[in-house]
């Protein structure tokens, strides 16, 4: 794996090429896409942009009650009361060059398959970091701290649908 930074986040967005019914813009004004291969520069993306993908990837998944373990969701319910917001608790990643390496930390809803939540999980955060950040992914460590009962406060608002997979 290509040198690794131990932190939360990193890296460039693939380029992607859209449709347009006005004039194209010249090639040295152009935001990516069209842009030639012999224009310099260096693309940097922060890890903080690539945990968010990846955390928003994850809370996507159905069975995804929260991201973070059981005292990060009592801390979240307060941060959200006072207004703050940790769109990455529960993320952590490691951004080489060219490859990230990803940990999520969740809580599931109680009646899902813990390993279908867990490689749902995975299979959304790595096509996001590959498709949105340009990284390849070289794994997703999923790690599943809790199960949330239907009788539990809930302390958060539920994530990724909430319903049983």
């Amino acid at each position: 794996m290509d040198e690794l930074r131990n932190t939360s986040a990193a890296t460039a967005p693939a380029a992607t090429a859209s449709v347009t019914t006005a004039p194209a813009a010249p090639a040295h004004a152009a935001a990516g896409a069209g842009v030639p291969a012999t224009v310099g520069g260096r693309t940097s993306i922060s890890e903080q942009a690539v945990a968010k993908v990846a955390a928003v990837a994850a809370r996507a998944v159905p069975g995804v009650f929260s991201l973070g373990n059981t005292p990060g969701r009592a801390l979240g319910a307060v941060r959200d009361a006072v207004g703050g917001t940790n769109a990455t608790s529960g993320v952590h990643v490691e951004v080489g060059e060219r490859e990230a390496a990803v940990d999520v930390s969740l809580v599931a809803v109680y009646g899902n398959s813990l390993t279908v939540v867990a490689n749902n999980v995975r299979a959304a955060v790595y096509g996001a970091v590959e498709e949105l950040v340009g990284l390849s992914v070289v794994e997703v460590n999923v790690e599943i701290t809790d199960v949330h009962l239907p009788s539990e406060p809930t302390g958060t608002a539920p994530v990724g649908g909430a319903k049983a997979v």
